[in-house]
């Protein structure tokens, strides 16, 4: 079967109709926008990430992508509080497109981190999460500060195993745990200098979409077009996309690239 935006239009239609729902077109946008009919919040799926996914996975992508629009519609609109212990709290990697506020309006707690990344908070409810805003903080008495110390403490938790593959002589190493937070570990400054000092050439570090993690060992001009076709794919096929950009990681900095056609790109 051939799969266009129009076709998965009418297959996510079908799967996430709901009496208490309500389905959108975006055509501009090529979009579905669900939303619930009883609190007014929503989710918005890109059709074309669909369709690649799709491409390569076929009908788990499209199971994915239903349980993933239940899972947040389940838990939009509810109140939901930390556990005595924050552990709770994690740090989510967003583009500096992604909105500031809630549907409601309200401020979301985030923070600067590169010139194309943004760090937002988020209260994990297991299959889930919601973002944290300032109405949350003033109702459950938490500072700003003591959510981001949380969110650090908690993100230096999360696993790092990582798989490896070899082109070209370089090495690219990926972690893809599916746990909501892999571009996360972005933000994990031990595990980040333990890598560095298993790097060989230039340490990159990329987060194409929520769901992945690539660090690069670039040891010629070949990996850097590698790199480049490699994070615009992930990019294009994730259901959060975050960057498509790279970035040159030294000394717990970062540093984006641009890689045009097969040329390294300058350094000072």
């Amino acid at each position: 079967m051939k799969m266009n935006t129009l076709k998965m239009k009418q297959i996510l239609e079908e799967k996430l109709k709901e009496p208490n729902r309500t389905i959108r077109y975006d055509r501009e946008h090529d979009a579905l926008r669900i939303e619930n009919r009883d609190t007014g919040k929503g989710i918005t799926v890109s059709l074309s990430s669909v369709v690649n996914k799709w491409n390569e996975i076929k009908e788990k992508a499209i199971e994915e992508i239903v349980y993933y629009v239940n899972e947040a519609l389940t838990v939009m609109g509810k109140e939901h509080a930390m556990d005595d212990g924050g552990g709770l709290i994690f740090p989510v990697i967003r583009s500096t497109s992604f909105p500031t506020q809630s549907e409601d309006g309200v401020r979301l707690l985030f923070d600067n981190h590169t010139a194309e990344t943004r760090i937002y908070y988020a209260l994990d409810l297991g299959k889930s999460y919601r973002l944290i805003d300032e109405k949350w903080l003033g109702d459950n008495d938490v500072s700003p500060q003591t959510v981001r110390e949380m969110a650090k403490f908690n993100v230096r938790s999360l696993d790092t195993e990582m798989k490896q593959d070899v082109v070209a002589g370089n090495t690219f190493y990926f972690l893809n745990s599916n746990d909501g937070y892999d571009a996360s570990r972005i933000l994990n400054d031990i595990f980040l200098r333990t890598m560095s000092e298993k790097i060989k050439g230039t340490m990159t570090v990329s987060v194409p979409h929520q769901d992945v993690l690539i660090i690069g060992d670039i040891q010629n001009e070949t990996g850097y077009d590698v790199l480049a076709q490699m994070t615009m794919s992930f990019f294009t096929n994730g259901y959060v996309p975050i960057t498509a950009l790279s970035f040159l990681y030294q000394d717990g900095e970062f540093e984006p690239i641009f890689i045009l056609g097969k040329n390294k790109p300058p350094t000072e």
